[in-house]
């Protein structure tokens, strides 16, 4: 009996033991490719004039949400549409993080309501800190502290932009080194300020410089495009819009309810971007692309859209049906105003991920627009107003 009991302890440890390795270690990298999917496809061919093109240009993306998960982001993958040696085989010179916090149970784009959180979850099975299992606030910090980490590791190779001078050093040091990448941190939404408006002075401390104001669900600012209410801005929605632009920080508005999106185009003058978004012009998806006279009033203002990389957004997601939406944007609201928004590892099937950007270059010369206008919407319109619209000096 005594051996048995022996032998069943050793049983019960193994099981407990494997179950911990598929749980804590098979299982985020399982989750990670079955939200973040590239669909198989036949290699781009990209002419030798896209591909030189490409290869001088600074690409740049206003939307991914790479620190999500759990895969380190400074070393390559096979799963997932990031990672650092990606963004560089891309080009990519400038790269907005954005940190999704809050994740409701069946989400949709139609109506959700702040509740049967999903994050507790996903931060317990990829090993992020207590402290992030119940407040939102320190998942926004901790994915901060992931993307602080990677570039305090990086050799130099990766720089997060605080201010103006931090990204025109980086720059500068990239014309000479290709392989450097700058990061701009973001929120997925406004709800990490959890109510409180002097967490918007912690963010800022933390590195974020671009607060979008919602995400899937309504929070205490006011309306999302796929919330309930579809309401516009609170008087807590109001107040932090002032102190965004009092600190020098961006407002990214994808996600917000046409009425929100109203009310801050009523409230500030201050140009502001829809990060990651498509046209309902040239794909109705009324649920996902707001209205082109807003987009029009935003870009009139200085602002940027960037044109999202999956099929809700722009209704053709191959490297053809993206440059057709940004020739469209160009044409119709300015081609100052339109940039890469590609939602990268946001739960999104694309056609795609980071390293295949030249296929987008191609696909725009092939379609007619010039050089110097694919410069603008693969990266230097981005660029430019981060360099205007960045705190600091």
């Amino acid at each position: 009996m005594k051996k048995f009991l022996k032998i069943l302890g050793w049983l019960l440890a193994f099981a407990l033991v494997s179950t911990g390795v598929y749980v804590f270690k098979i299982l985020p990298t399982k989750v990670d490719a079955g939200m973040n999917v590239v669909l198989d496809h036949k290699p781009y061919q990209i002419s030798e004039k896209a591909l030189k093109l490409h290869a001088n240009m600074r690409v740049a993306d206003l939307h991914a949400d790479t620190l999500l998960w759990k895969r380190n982001p400074a070393k390559r993958h096979n799963h997932g549409q990031t990672d650092l040696p990606r963004f560089q085989a891309g080009s990519v010179a400038v790269q907005v993080f954005s940190t999704v916090t809050y994740v409701p149970g069946n989400m949709n784009t139609d109506a959700n309501k702040m509740e049967n959180d999903q994050m507790p979850l996903l931060a317990k099975v990829q090993l992020w800190p207590m402290r992030t299992w119940n407040s939102i606030y320190e998942r926004a910090v901790f994915q901060s502290e992931r993307l602080h980490k990677v570039e305090r590791q990086s050799d130099g190779h990766f720089i997060i932009a605080r201010s103006k001078s931090d990204l025109r050093a980086a720059l500068n040091r990239r014309a000479s080194n290709k392989d450097i990448l700058v990061g701009v941190l973001a929120t997925e939404g406004a709800h990490p300020l959890e109510g409180d408006i002097t967490n918007l002075d912690k963010l800022y401390d933390a590195g974020f410089r671009m607060i979008g104001l919602q995400h899937f669900f309504d929070n205490k600012l006011g309306g999302s495009l796929h919330g309930v209410s579809k309401s516009g801005l609170t008087p807590f929605g109001k107040e932090v819009i002032a102190k965004i632009v009092d600190k020098g920080m961006m407002i990214d508005i994808a996600h917000s309810s046409i009425k929100t999106v109203e009310d801050v185009l009523a409230l500030t003058d201050a140009p502001m971007v829809v990060s990651h978004t498509g046209i309902l012009s040239l794909c109705n998806h009324p649920k996902r692309n707001i209205p082109d006279n807003l987009m029009q009033q935003i870009a009139d203002r200085g602002g940027l859209i960037g044109v999202g990389f999956w099929e809700t957004a722009v209704c053709d997601a191959t490297p053809d049906g993206i440059a057709k939406m940004l020739i469209h944007g160009a044409n119709k609201f300015g081609v100052e105003h339109i940039a890469l928004g590609s939602d990268f590892d946001g739960s999104v099937t694309t056609k795609l991920d980071t390293s295949e950007l030249a296929a987008i270059t191609d696909a725009l010369l092939r379609q007619g627009m010039s050089e110097g206008d694919i410069r603008k919407v693969m990266g230097e319109n981005q660029i430019a107003y981060f360099l205007q619209h960045l705190p600091g000096e």
